[in-house]
């Protein structure tokens, strides 16, 4: 399955139905009187986060989405049916745009939470409803409103626990598929990875995702290589794992490179809580190992794990502080939830 994370769709509301201009005849009633029903709501459309979803790639063959008309109403004040709804079903994790693409709308974090997006037209009037002692035999009937049509954007950010940055041939992907199920492309060659990725990992008995995205180079925030726009994907992660490779010539210069570019995207991804990791040491010796990860705590600040996907080497560790940040936030999140809200406090005294 390919993987969209941008598309833009064109929505629009159903109709109000027609109210109907209907008179009683029935056998023995000469003047019956009018009886024309109103016409029914047009339907609404909704956009809904589902379960089972990972991408939007259903909208590149589908980007028109209009709702049913009301059914008009009839005689007898039979009043006509609401048109039926469209439903945009998206993943968990999509923000709804305007259309100039910067007006966020809503954004959709939880399974089965549903925003209406575009109101159907409200029904017409029959001529029941202009009856009246000086004109008892109304010859009129209101038609429906129009729906509402509006052009949005659907964007999805990934909802991961852990999100995985570095360079190109990081050994980003080689290590999700070392820790997860996940099978990412993988190759000895910049930019292999050109799409996020998703996968579980387990360590302890304990869960989480991780998301990996494609690597970024120097002016990735203007655009250079792939550029800035799967970061997006890592925004919504409580942890980031920095992965820099020991095939670096100077590691120190790679990982400065990288923060960098986090820290120029914005949106809190500088703040992240970081973890920080040698990658692929199974490609030195003992005196190059000690040599890099010494340059690499100098950039860092603090003393990088040693990681090698392909041999496992310290892959378990990496995944115990990935879990342990996690965890904390989590807690942090929990207690935040269940801390009453200041403003029902009964005040003392």
């Amino acid at each position: 399955m390919k993987f969209l994370d941008q598309t833009k769709v064109y929505i629009r509301s159903g109709d109000g139905g027609a109210g109907s201009v209907s008179f009683r005849r029935e056998k023995y009633l000469e003047f019956g009187g009018p009886d024309g029903g109103d016409g029914g709501r047009g339907g609404d459309v909704w956009v809904e986060a589902v379960d089972g979803l990972n991408t939007l790639i259903d909208y590149r063959y589908q980007q028109h989405f209009k709702a049913k008309t009301g059914t008009h109403g009839m005689g007898r004040n039979r009043t006509g049916g609401k048109g039926a709804d469209a439903v945009l079903k998206v993943p968990v994790g999509t923000q709804v745009f305007e259309e100039d693409n910067e007006t966020l709308i809503c954004d959709l974090t939880e399974v089965g939470q549903r925003v209406r997006l575009a109101a159907g037209g409200n029904g017409g009037f029959g001529n029941t409803h202009f009856k009246s002692s000086t004109n008892q035999a109304p010859r009129r009937a209101n038609p429906g409103l129009p729906g509402q049509e509006r052009t949005i954007w659907l964007r999805l950010k990934l909802i991961a626990d852990a999100g995985l940055v570095g360079l190109p041939n990081a050994g980003k992907s080689t290590f999700l598929s070392t820790v997860t199920a996940a099978k990412p492309k993988i190759a000895d060659y910049p930019f292999t990875t050109l799409h996020p990725g998703l996968g579980v990992a387990r360590v302890d008995a304990r869960e989480f995702v991780i998301a990996d995205i494609p690597g970024l180079i120097e002016g990735a925030h203007q655009g250079a290589g792939i550029g800035d726009r799967f970061l997006g994907h890592v925004e919504r992660t409580r942890v980031i794992l920095h992965l820099v490779s020991a095939r670096e010539n100077d590691p120190a210069a790679a990982y400065r490179t990288v923060r960098g570019e986090l820290e120029a995207y914005g949106h809190g991804l500088g703040e992240k809580p970081e973890i920080v990791a040698l990658a692929q040491v199974d490609t030195l010796d003992a005196d190059e190992r000690a040599e890099k990860a010494a340059a690499l705590e100098a950039a860092a600040g603090r003393a990088p794990l040693l990681l090698s996907s392909a041999t496992r080497e310290g892959v378990d560790p990496v995944l115990r502080a990935l879990i342990a940040v996690i965890e904390d936030a989590r807690a942090s999140e929990a207690q935040t939830d269940a801390a009453p809200d200041p403003r029902w406090q009964r005040p003392e005294g």
